[in-house]
């Protein structure tokens, strides 16, 4: 006589609910419900908090690479910056002049984005850093993700946020990427991770076999009612957590299959924000999206791929907001686009530039104060050759959490920042 197999708690969340990949990935209900057996008092059960916004949406844009904001935002009305870069810099004719905004402009390639800031939907913060800068892709980037300028290391700023606002929603987080990263992790879980929706599913018969037909047994018809009578704690766990994962599962691919309402082009970044658009249109109870590109990493002959990456950021966001429109959701989206450094002020041998610190943000949605925000940093007083920043990132974290997202911004980012004004005064949590 062959036993039954008898799977425990922590077989099935780690064996059984393989719904993609690593563990960095794993879906933050199966964290919650552990927590929620583990100790029932820790995790709340309020399903809506006064004062939070529970209708807003985020969605951040990671600028791998270290992208050149001297190369974004064109000082051509600076001398300096054709000096430093006689074979690199904009000309000023083929620059895209800002209205009020006296010999500053923008790279060609993104009249796009000049287009949505002219129309009140987006923004450039000038000059955004930290004190004491590192020039590592992996420590800056990580400084970013936490809102830390020591170690980089600890929970994301975005998981921190979640954390409180959101302790109980099993995709209050998605990432488009192979992994969550690390501004999503909390104490109660990290992003929902994938790069391809279909990816995002049940997978434990791939790792056992045996799994599938308890699987599909406690995810029948009637298994809602049928969880209310059990009594054997350990099996309403696995059906309750099997249950959460099928549905988010389910719902994700339903949302991602769906034709946009509009055209979107071709790349990489349009492509993840088609299917951020489309998981918005089905109403999933997320609150925060996380995409990104690479390729800012321009040692050498920057000018051509440089620019062909701005036109891609730039399209693929109006794009985004475009398609936000015809369904009748922007707003309810404000987004944000960072990158982990800025270049150096002088181009090197290679007819490229070297690592840098201060750079532009961008913010998009017809919640930002538009333009172009802030003083362009100084070319004349360098930190060793580099930008000195004039906006500490983290004091715009502090307005979209505080204003946008209705988060202790304090609690979030370790201390009190200063709130900048990135945002309409109308907007209030």
């Amino acid at each position: 006589m062959t036993d039954k197999p008898v799977f425990t708690r922590r077989e099935f969340v780690h064996t059984g609910l393989a719904i993609v990949s690593t563990v960095p990935t794993m879906p933050a209900f199966l964290q919650n419900s552990a927590l929620a057996i583990a100790d029932p008092a820790d995790v709340p059960l309020t399903a809506s908090r006064p004062g939070v916004p529970e209708d807003r949406i985020l969605v951040v844009i990671q600028l791998s690479g270290g992208n050149d904001g001297l190369n974004t935002v064109v000082p051509y009305g600076m001398r300096q910056y054709y000096d430093a870069r006689p074979m690199l810099a904009v000309r000023e004719r083929d620059t895209l002049a800002i209205a009020r905004a006296d010999g500053i402009g923008l790279h060609p390639r993104l009249a796009p984005l000049k287009e949505m800031m002219e129309s009140g939907m987006a923004n450039v913060v000038q000059g955004v850093g930290y004190p004491n800068p590192n020039r590592s892709h992996f420590a800056s980037m990580d400084i970013y993700h936490t809102a830390s300028a020591g170690s980089g290391k600890g929970y994301g700023w975005l998981g921190r946020a979640l954390d409180q606002v959101e302790p109980d929603n099993s995709t209050a987080m998605i990432s488009i990427g192979k992994e969550a990263p690390l501004a999503s992790k909390g104490k109660r879980g990290s992003a929902v991770a994938f790069e391809n929706a279909n990816l995002f599913r049940w997978a434990g018969a791939d790792l056992n076999s045996t799994l599938s037909s308890h699987y599909n047994k406690i995810n029948r018809a009637g298994v809602l009612s049928e969880l209310a009578g059990v009594e054997n704690e350990q099996a309403a766990f696995v059906m309750r957590t099997a249950l959460d994962a099928q549905l988010a599962s389910d719902r994700v691919r339903a949302a991602v299959a769906k034709a946009p309402l509009t055209p979107f082009p071709q790349g990489s970044l349009a492509g993840q924000l088609r299917m951020v658009a489309s998981m918005i249109r089905a109403e999933l109870p997320t609150r925060v999206y996380y995409v990104g590109m690479g390729g800012f990493d321009t040692h050498g002959n920057q000018a051509r791929s440089h620019g062909n990456l701005l036109g891609q950021f730039a399209a693929a966001m109006k794009a985004f907001y475009g398609e936000l429109k015809a369904m009748g959701q922007q707003n309810r989206v404000l987004s944000l686009a960072f990158s982990e450094f800025g270049r150096r002020v002088t181009q090197n041998a290679s007819q490229g530039t070297d690592h840098g610190t201060a750079g532009p943000m961008y913010m998009f949605g017809p919640m930002v104060r538009p333009g172009l925000l802030g003083n362009h940093p100084s070319l004349t007083k360098l930190d060793r050759g580099d930008l000195i920043y004039n906006v500490d990132f983290r004091c715009v974290y502090t307005t979209v959490l505080s204003q946008w997202l209705g988060a202790d911004a304090k609690k979030a980012l370790g201390r009190a920042f200063k709130p900048a004004a990135v945002l309409d005064r109308k907007v209030t949590t």
